[in-house]
């Protein structure tokens, strides 16, 4: 038995969960998950079968890239994971996909604005576009980490995909479903050519202070847990 094995098999209980939606394509996307008040994440593999992969095959790694327990070679994406976490502290899991309407959004890069209070509330005042870069590059890494620091808790990382991020990986993983309904009702919006209607600036900034609201104190509980250590 291994300290990491509950946290392993979660990374890959949700893995499974986000490729039976089909928000996963082939070996494509990746899960991670931080270790509570520790600079370690356990993350999805390179380049594996999501259904043929047990709990073992879950990396564990240190943020300076340093293995800590790992068969496979992580992720090619764990420097942006790294990258999130270590920009945003209230950020407990990440989720990287190559869902169907939110990649739609990536081609044609336009930020979702602000369709739905619940969206607001979860992702953030919109869903902004992360530019272009080749994946698994340090030039990648620099562009998410200087995206998130925003505070939202989704992203569209331009002719690639998404970033989801979320203070849990059940919180998360809704994340990744809201970002689709919205991406889908904004896409057929823009079909219609019709003007698109978005929520009352005062609504979403009421809802957006929600979200960061719990995102400070989830920050203030860090760091009170870490003086308690010194």
């Amino acid at each position: 038995m291994s300290e990491y094995d509950t946290i392993r098999q979660q990374v890959l209980d949700y893995s499974q969960r986000l490729a039976h939606e089909g928000f996963f394509k082939g070996t494509g996307g990746n899960v991670s998950i931080r270790l509570p008040n520790q600079d370690i994440l356990a993350i999805t593999p390179s380049n594996q079968d999501y259904f043929a992969i047990t709990p073992n095959d879950i990396c564990v790694y240190r943020f300076d890239q340093s293995k800590v327990e790992a068969d496979l070679k992580p992720s090619i994406e764990m420097g942006f994971h790294i990258a999130v976490y270590q920009a945003r502290p209230d950020v407990g899991c990440v989720m990287h996909t190559h869902q169907d309407f939110a990649s739609a959004i990536a081609l044609i890069g336009k930020p979702i604005p602000a369709l739905f209070d619940e969206q607001v509330r979860f992702l953030g005042r919109s869903v902004e576009i992360i530019p272009y870069a080749p994946s698994g590059t340090g030039f990648l890494v620099k562009q998410v980490r200087k995206a998130v620091k925003n505070h939202h808790n989704a992203y569209i990382l331009k002719n690639h995909g998404v970033l989801c991020l979320g203070p849990d990986p059940e919180r998360t993983f809704h994340n990744v479903l809201l970002l689709e309904k919205a991406a889908l009702s904004y896409l057929l919006a823009l079909y219609t050519e019709e003007k698109i209607s978005k929520i009352p600036l005062v609504i979403r900034e009421i809802a957006f202070g929600k979200l960061r609201s719990e995102q400070k104190k989830i920050e203030e509980r860090l760091v009170t847990l870490s003086e308690g250590d010194v």
